[in-house]
């Protein structure tokens, strides 16, 4: 089982190939691969646009793909996951053991893969940046209210607000397309709406951790 969770992660993956996006790493990204950065305006809590934005590169999208894929944020999530689905035994399927904490940890990767390379490739066609532009400098209202807004809005190529269509299509079209390999007990549409909202709700932890952990670590680690 773990297997195939390994071989669709590596057919998910090339879905981004496939939408469109260039294959390969990142050559001079201007922020870390994948993550947010700090944007140049005043404004970007409570406007629409914002000035100086640099409009994401193909190579950055991959980027981006990459690190929410396999990054750090996302690995150790996904242990989480599948450490409380082994202890509940959900789905049953995979039963309360080792291998069944793999299998639960390769298909919710599998899953991961697909719906952010749709994310990606489906974003290029319309110049949606999925990256989180971080509010730095303003009060904690301000910078919360950023973490909501954009999860449920993305930059585009001039630099304003719009809705993430991308985001819409991808979360939910790859929680229902990925009850094709996940087992019975698992591939309904009440679980596959299920996962849409936690994929939501993912997107809002996974921001509110970019926006506010660089400060927790200047603050509590630095020398």
């Amino acid at each position: 089982m773990l297997q195939r969770s390994l071989r669709r992660l590596a057919i998910s993956s090339a879905v981004l190939a496939w939408l469109g996006c260039p294959s390969g790493l990142p050559a001079n990204a201007q922020t870390q691969p994948g993550q947010s950065y700090s944007a140049p305006s005043a404004s970007v809590a409570s406007e629409k646009q914002i000035t100086g934005y640099q409009p994401i590169t193909n190579s950055q999208r991959v980027s981006w793909f990459l690190t929410s894929t396999v990054g750090p944020q996302s690995l150790t999530a996904g242990l989480f996951s599948a450490g409380i689905g082994t202890a509940l035994n959900r789905p049953k399927e995979y039963g309360p053991h080792w291998d069944g904490f793999g299998d639960r940890y390769g298909i919710r990767l599998t899953g991961i893969a697909t719906g952010n390379a749709m994310e990606a490739g489906l974003g290029a066609l319309w110049g949606e940046d999925p990256r989180y532009v971080r509010a730095t400098g303003h009060p904690f209202g301000s910078r919360l209210k950023n973490v909501f807004r954009l999860s449920v809005e993305h930059y585009r190529s001039d630099g304003h607000l719009a809705p993430a269509y991308a985001f819409y299509i991808a979360t939910p079209g790859n929680n229902f397309l990925s009850n094709t390999w996940r087992e019975k007990s698992e591939a309904t549409v009440n679980d596959a709406l299920l996962r849409t909202l936690w994929g939501y709700l993912g997107r809002v932890g996974s921001n509110a951790f970019q926006e506010f952990w660089p400060d927790v670590q200047s603050h509590v680690f630095h020398h």
